[in-house]
């Protein structure tokens, strides 16, 4: 290029790098020469040379599941107005990928790694969280917990999560307010903080209202559409429906459900009530009432504080999400 444009290669790089005052004609022949020879810059070679390209980083256990989609495109859209790019990297839920993915993010210079997904949050979880996030803040950047919990003070790990537990509340209070008092609760996981965190809200309400809670109506699955198909038709195969209503904890589970009531002859919502959680895709098929949460929002948030933080200092921020139920046509009072 130094040769096509007829100057030195010393100023081909600095006017390439923005910082050089060179004169217009001179700045014109360089960028003549940039375009014929289609030219791209090494990220790596610039890395080397000390001048790393601004990025952010987000690791997901999946990019099919619509929730850790949303939260992406959010996590995309706020690194793009910041003038980042945006690395993305999957690990399937296996923690030596997620390792891997973090090591990576960190040889890549990204200012921060978000990392999204549900966990079971044990020692081991905690310990390596906290390898993670020391680590990543000797190197200058920063760890970004989205849709996970806190991990202490101690940690320097900005956090961003959702009002589990409330918008639970908000759903089973709702059709205990209904009248229904046997309500089924599909996708319990033991273990993991998203579905913990909903299964509490759902035995909070029942408490709240004064229903006996019944570990017997509270099923253990995976928050996927196969897996409330698998529930639903399990049970109902299991004998006599002892149940009036169903809060999923997730919308797929929702669809999932609906579909095995609905090849039982069951229909939604005369035969049965059902609310789900995310406010997601499905929910608007279903015409399902559902828990609202803004999971784009919770991509951009954890952008917006990693920055923030960066420029600021200070203790690390933790933000909850609020959530709100979406009344549509899933539920209605049960009939004696």
């Amino acid at each position: 290029m130094a040769r096509r444009a007829g100057v030195s290669v010393a100023t081909v790089s600095r006017i390439l790098s923005g910082d050089y005052p060179a004169s217009p004609a001179t700045r014109e022949r360089v960028m003549h020469a940039v375009e014929e020879l289609d030219y791209v810059a090494n990220a790596h070679a610039r890395a080397l040379a000390g001048a790393p390209a601004k990025s952010l980083a987000i690791v997901l256990n999946s990019v099919i599941s619509p929730a850790y989609a949303q939260i992406a495109q959010g996590v995309e859209a706020q690194t793009a107005a910041e003038g980042r790019l945006c690395l993305v990297g999957t690990t399937g839920g296996d923690p030596e990928r997620e390792l891997a993915m973090v090591q990576f993010m960190r040889e890549q210079h990204a200012e921060a790694v978000i990392l999204v997904g549900n966990v079971v949050a044990d020692e081991k979880y905690h310990k390596r969280m906290a390898r993670y996030a020391q680590a990543l803040a000797a190197s200058g950047s920063r760890l970004v917990l989205c849709g996970r919990p806190p991990l202490g003070t101690d940690v320097p790990a900005v956090v961003v999560e959702y009002d589990n537990d409330g918008g639970a509340f908000a759903a089973t209070s709702h059709l205990l307010s209904a009248g229904h008092e046997r309500i089924l609760c599909l996708g319990s996981r033991p273990g993991y903080t998203t579905a913990d965190g909903r299964v509490a809200g759902y035995r909070r309400a029942l408490a709240a209202h004064r229903v006996p809670h019944d570990p017997a109506l509270e099923v253990e699955g995976m928050m996927v559409w196969h897996e409330g198909y698998r529930m639903m038709k399990e049970r109902l195969a299991a004998g006599p429906r002892d149940f009036t209503a169903v809060f999923a904890l997730n919308d797929l589970i929702a669809g999932g459900a609906v579909r095995a009531l609905a090849e039982d002859g069951l229909q939604v919502p005369d035969d049965v009530s059902i609310v789900g959680f995310d406010d997601l895709q499905p929910s608007l098929d279903l015409d399902l009432t559902t828990v609202h949460l803004s999971h784009e929002e919770a991509g951009r948030t954890a952008v917006r504080l990693a920055l923030e933080h960066e420029e600021r200092g200070g203790a690390p921020p933790h933000v909850l999400l609020g959530t709100h139920l979406v009344i549509r046509n899933s539920a209605r009072p049960r009939v004696s």
